[in-house]
């Protein structure tokens, strides 16, 4: 058996343990706890904005943007996963997670981003049959068809997870319980398993590398009949609208998928503990602030629906 690199082992399994977050003193974890705090208003005001304006307006009532509603959804739930904990560690000199606590903390942080990088891809899906096959969107992607595609997303998420949950957290800790990270992550964890995790870390990379992928390739297949269609167009006007739309879903996908293969999908991530949680900070919050704010600012149809929604309550 092979014992953990921090601390001695001991007969006894671990019942907690110790978020080490980021080091600093006093000041520092104030300043970095008002801009944490300040990124997350930000991610969840924007999410629900997101939510709200494509709920309320019937002109957004379409595939895109349920699958847009959909994405915030995700985007806000996987980051209260993991942030209000985490902004009061910064404030705390325990920074204690029960050992249920960390298990629950993974199972769905875990499933939230795997189900984010399934719909990444269902929304490049969706761009090429509306753009590539106009005359058939409509059946093909009918609001019961996107009720089973978004399912499946979801579904495929929560397999992840069923998967990566208990393999990890039914491995021996039974050496110290400070995990070098701010959440609980399958590479910190391995690092304070007393047992051989290469089973762990063989999964780990097998089942990112092939989720990543495989959305990786349908968003480029996608992207790529896409750009040949528009290239096509005659209209000017029509091209640039298009370029736009899908210019917004490809920053998303580029920021999430790069961050995520860095993160998981490479030999000699679960060695890198300080480039993990500066990586960990940009998918899991600075991601889910920047995502409202791409589909809004350049997206013709959200500015208008937000227009709208505020014309109504300066109305009333």
């Amino acid at each position: 058996m092979l014992t953990p690199q921090n601390g001695n082992v001991s007969a006894m399994p671990l019942q907690e343990f110790v978020l080490d977050g980021f080091a600093g003193d006093p000041q520092t974890q104030a300043l970095l706890f008002a801009l944490f705090l300040a990124l997350y208003v930000v991610a969840v005001l924007g999410n629900l904005t997101m939510i709200v304006v494509i709920t309320l307006d019937a002109r957004l009532h379409f595939p895109m943007y349920f699958f847009l509603k959909n994405l915030s959804f995700v985007d806000l739930c996987y980051s209260s996963v993991i942030y209000p904990k985490a902004l009061a560690n910064f404030l705390s000199s325990s920074k204690v997670i029960t050992f249920a606590g960390c298990a629950t903390q993974f199972f769905f942080f875990s499933m939230l981003v795997t189900t984010e990088g399934f719909l990444l891809a269902l929304m490049a899906y969706d761009r090429f049959m509306a753009i590539c096959s106009p005359l058939r969107y409509p059946i093909s992607m009918c609001p019961s068809v996107c009720a089973c595609l978004v399912l499946g997303c979801y579904c495929g998420g929560s397999f992840n997870s069923i998967v990566q949950t208990p393999l990890t957290f039914t491995l021996p800790f039974c050496g110290s319980n400070h995990i070098d990270h701010f959440h609980c992550d399958v590479p910190p964890l391995l690092k304070l398993a007393c047992a051989d995790t290469m089973t762990n870390e063989l999964v780990m990379f097998g089942l990112s590398g092939l989720i990543i992928m495989g959305t990786t390739l349908v968003v480029l297949v996608s992207y790529g009949y896409i750009t040949v269609t528009i290239l096509r167009m005659s209209s000017g006007e029509g091209r640039h609208k298009l370029f736009s739309t899908c210019g917004s879903h490809m920053t998303a996908v580029s920021l999430f998928y790069g961050t995520l293969f860095v993160m998981y999908a490479q030999p000699g991530a679960v060695e890198s503990m300080e480039q993990g949680k500066v990586v960990s900070v940009f998918y899991t919050l600075v991601i889910p602030m920047l995502n409202p704010l791409v589909y809004s600012l350049r997206n013709k149809d959200v500015k208008d629906a937000l227009w709208r929604l505020g014309q109504k309550h300066t109305a009333k």
